[in-house]
């Protein structure tokens, strides 16, 4: 007796595919079979010959729950995962209050997170140019300890709890992240020239959206890139640019893996398909991102990245504000809206449409950057990214076939807007399994939709009981662990607003907390292979 069998799943081997029935046992994977006679399972889940890959990664995500509530709760952020055929989010440790940079703060954060999950999630780590000045970088290994996969340095400021760095600082956060194996994520981008240049604009008069994208410039992001470089050579630290944006960016990655360095990138969706003259253009503060978006030519150069290596898989930089009051408020302009978009709910479509489906990339290679190479790169290979016998049973069932367009009314994240809207695909989600469960199903009814006004209100407006108690000292610091920007903001007067999204948001199959923290599994090295 099986507990689940996935059948009539198109499962890939390596750029072909083969028609099986997958036999899940205590949520792993326990055999693979042609005939399913003769085999009892307790629950059958029909892939109806649609593609299924390993359940797709978002490495990169922002649920900011803890502070700013308003933006994206982990419910909604993770019911957007769902719908997007991502079975596993890391979130990132800097949009929170308090941050995320020690073991207590790490425990705070999946205690708030674990009532509201719907797919399973880990955590990057954090370190900070405050960290390097007031000793504190024995966090950093302690961090590792506990069971993170990365620590995240940002070069320009992020949130007022999240310090960026300095040249100095950086190296010192290498030094120490070298020291546990774990690879360490930087925001690539140059503070002075992004700084220098954003004021000289404003002086000038631009209010364009594309002001925004010249200001923080091409050369902005080659800069830090090569620094980075250099730090990691001197360092023995494991570099990885996150949202790279640039194709300039993809040649120094991988001419730095040529030189044996371990140097590894992400791009985005939206570095891929869109470019900024067009898409600010119609969009605005809607598609303020940083890094921006680049040119067409930049597109171009990044597909040729992920074909030849030099970009190691995709992720989304998930990191939605509030429409109202953030981006589209009376007296906000392109540079004083806040910078970010959704992302996790469109991410494996668009790379399927835009990569596979037009030829840009292969069915083995669509699977690694959106699966393998993300679990393998932090450790959490083969529990998660793989069909093996043993793995997790996590499935993304894609329809190849299916047209649609990209509307941000319809969506499971809590923001309204994307500038992917109006985009048409081919190529959709049909299902989203998770440790041998049905998560989500491409279909209008949702075990979200029957939540009572008591459980939203104890689920997404309150704390779970004994969290404040528990961490007294950090909510003694940070009252609430509310920010200024959620004490502003619309949903705060607002609640209602979240509920009925919530009720909305269709085809989920399993209510809250269904999803799992998940610690780092080892320590793995993706292999440097570049081939031009």
């Amino acid at each position: 007796m099986y507990d689940v069998i996935i059948k009539n799943a198109r499962i890939p081997q390596g750029d072909d595919t083969v028609v099986t029935n997958i036999l899940v046992k205590d949520e792993k994977i326990a055999g693979f079979t042609d005939c399913v006679e003769g085999a009892n399972a307790k629950e059958i889940i029909d892939a109806e010959g649609k593609l299924t890959i390993p359940g797709c990664i978002d490495s990169h995500t922002h649920f900011m729950y803890q502070g700013f509530p308003h933006r994206e709760n982990f419910l909604t952020g993770t019911a957007a995962a769902a719908a997007g055929g991502v079975t596993t989010v890391i979130d990132m440790p800097c949009c929170s209050v308090p941050s995320v940079r020690t073991v207590e703060q790490l425990e705070l954060k999946k205690d708030l997170c674990d009532p509201q999950a719907l797919v399973d999630y880990a955590f990057w780590g954090g370190v900070t140019g405050e960290d390097v000045r007031e000793g504190q970088l024995h966090h950093v290994q302690e961090q590792a300890d506990y069971g993170v996969v990365a620590f995240k340095v940002y070069m320009t400021p992020s949130v007022p709890t999240y310090p960026r760095v300095t040249d100095p600082e950086m190296y010192e956060a290498f030094k120490a992240v070298a020291k546990t194996g774990l690879p360490i994520g930087i925001h690539a981008e140059n503070f002075a020239m992004c700084d220098f240049y954003v004021k000289k604009f404003q002086e000038e008069g631009r209010m364009d959206g594309p002001a925004w994208a010249e200001a923080r410039m091409e050369l902005a992001e080659k800069v830090a890139i090569e620094l980075g470089i250099s730090f990691a050579e001197a360092s023995g630290a494991r570099l990885h640019i996150v949202h790279m944006s640039t194709g300039i960016g993809a040649k120094l990655v991988g001419e730095a893996k040529k030189r044996g360095l371990n140097v590894t990138s992400e791009s985005c969706p939206h570095y891929l398909t869109l470019n900024y003259q067009e898409a600010m253009s119609k969009h605005g503060a809607c598609a303020k991102i940083a890094p921006p978006l680049r040119t067409k030519r930049d597109n171009e150069e990044q597909w040729e990245g992920i074909q030849n290596g030099s970009i190691d898989f995709i992720a989304t930089d998930h990191a939605p504000y509030e429409l109202e009051s953030e981006k589209t408020k009376e007296g906000l302009n392109i540079w004083t809206a806040f910078p970010g978009i959704p992302g996790v709910e469109t991410m494996v479509p668009v790379i399927v449409s835009e990569g596979y489906n037009k030829g840009r990339i292969s069915l083995s290679k669509l699977v690694d950057i959106l699966s393998t190479n993300a679990s393998k790169h932090y450790g959490l290979y083969p529990k998660k990214g793989a069909m093996h016998i043993g793995s997790d049973a996590d499935f993304t069932i894609i329809d190849l076939d299916k047209k649609w367009t990209i509307n941000p009314k319809e969506q499971a994240s809590m923001c309204g807007y994307t500038p992917l809207e109006g985009m048409e695909l081919t190529g959709k989600v049909a299902k989203t399994v998770v440790r041998g469960h049905l998560v989500y199903e491409d279909i209008d009814e949702s075990a979200l939709a029957s939540m009572t006004d008591q459980e939203l209100n104890d689920l997404v407006h309150e704390y779970p009981k004994g969290v404040a108690d528990k961490y007294k000292k950090i909510f003694d610091v940070y009252p609430n662990l509310y920010s200024a920007e959620y004490e502003r903001s619309y949903r705060k007067v607002h609640p209602e607003v979240i509920d009925k999204h919530v009720r909305g948001i269709r085809g989920m199959k399993v209510k809250p907390g269904f999803g799992q923290f998940v610690k780092r599994q080892q320590i793995m090295k993706l292999d440097r292979t570049i081939k031009y």
